[in-house]
């Protein structure tokens, strides 16, 4: 699908972008493969890391609308992977997530719909859903700006969708590099914000294989939602420091004790799959019926109960913690358990 395609990754220096190029290239012959950022210092750090003849690296904001126009022009791919994604910050400097994450939005779309790109995909939180910070609202507004794209485009042949997912493994704003860094400072105890706290998990690698496999099967306007197993924070903790003592320090503003993915208020539109869920568009696009029960690469769903909820707190599946004692930093999440 994405052979003598050309591609472009909004935020292509982050985490995200790093191993979504690394795939890219080991799979694929792009065209060329775009990495928009703002960031020249991150960029001349992954031009040495991938010296491939496919890349190209664009001096960019998503909150400048000409410049990434430009950058937009015979793509035939985006990932829309820039966002100000830290909670806490976004509590202290709403007008800055807002220009990045709304904006910024309306701005891919706008590129996108100018150029007659083929396919769009904008990353997404499960803070989006039924946010309590405005990290997760400017999130569900991105959300539901590519959701409603579709119905702009007209004759066009673009589509827009969402993948929504919960915490990257090791990425930026991940409680583990928290964790190693204070077991390799030598410190006496781990804070945590709540005994109880939940989340999803999913690895970098997982998060882009999502991300392509959803290219393959969108028809335009759903939020697709892996299936992916919760891990309690505590027995992170446990596992990366078993020695030493968890201090509770309070939830942090903006922060929930589980994270969800898709509320109960949504069951009417959500549809499950062997791996993975999506929620239908609440509103149609021209008047056309879409088949959302079956996916284009031929997926065939079937409509949750009313009432269902995508929660980290109740999620069948939980990581299982296996502490390794030889040598102790070792430590493995290897496994899953229901419970």
């Amino acid at each position: 699908m994405f052979d003598n395609k050309v591609i472009l990754i909004t935020g292509g220096t982050g985490s995200f972008g790093h191993k979504f190029t690394s795939i890219i290239l080991e799979r694929y012959n792009p065209k060329k493969l775009i990495i928009f950022s703002r960031d020249e210092f991150k960029q001349s750090v992954m031009s040495e890391k991938f010296d491939h003849p496919s890349l190209r690296f664009f001096l960019g904001d998503v909150r400048d609308k000409e410049r990434l126009t430009q950058a937009c022009e015979g793509v035939d791919f985006i990932i829309h992977a820039a966002a100000m994604k830290q909670v806490p910050a976004a509590e202290y400097n709403p007008q800055e997530c807002i220009k990045t994450n709304i904006d910024g939005a309306q701005n891919v779309i706008d590129a996108a719909l100018f150029h007659e790109v083929e396919k769009v995909i904008a990353l997404s939180t499960d803070k989006a859903a039924n946010p309590v910070n405005l990290y997760g609202a400017t999130k569900l507004a991105s959300d539901k700006l590519f959701v409603a794209a579709n119905n702009l485009t007209g004759s066009r042949k673009t589509r827009f969708a969402v993948s929504r997912y919960g915490n990257v493994v090791g990425s930026r704003g991940s409680v583990v590099p928290l964790f190693k860094r204070l077991v390799a400072e030598n410190a006496t105890k781990i804070p945590i914000t709540h005994d109880e706290m939940t989340r999803f998990w999913i690895t970098l690698r997982e998060g882009v294989e999502f991300v392509l496999d959803n290219f393959l099967r969108m028809h335009g306007g759903e939020i697709f939602l892996p299936k992916i197993p919760s891990v309690r924070v505590t027995d992170l903790a446990k596992a990366y420091a078993p020695d030493l003592p968890i201090e509770i320090i309070g939830i942090r503003p903006g922060e929930k004790i589980h994270e969800i993915m898709c509320s109960s208020d949504e069951s009417h539109l959500v549809v499950e799959f062997k791996k993975f869920f999506l929620i239908k568009p609440s509103i149609k696009f021209h008047g056309e019926e879409l088949d959302y029960i079956n996916t284009l690469n031929d997926e065939k769903g079937k409509n949750v109960e009313p009432g269902f909820e995508y929660n980290s707190g109740t999620n069948p599946v939980f990581l299982s913690i296996i502490i390794s004692l030889s040598p102790p930093t070792s430590v493995a999440i290897t496994g899953f358990s229901m419970s």
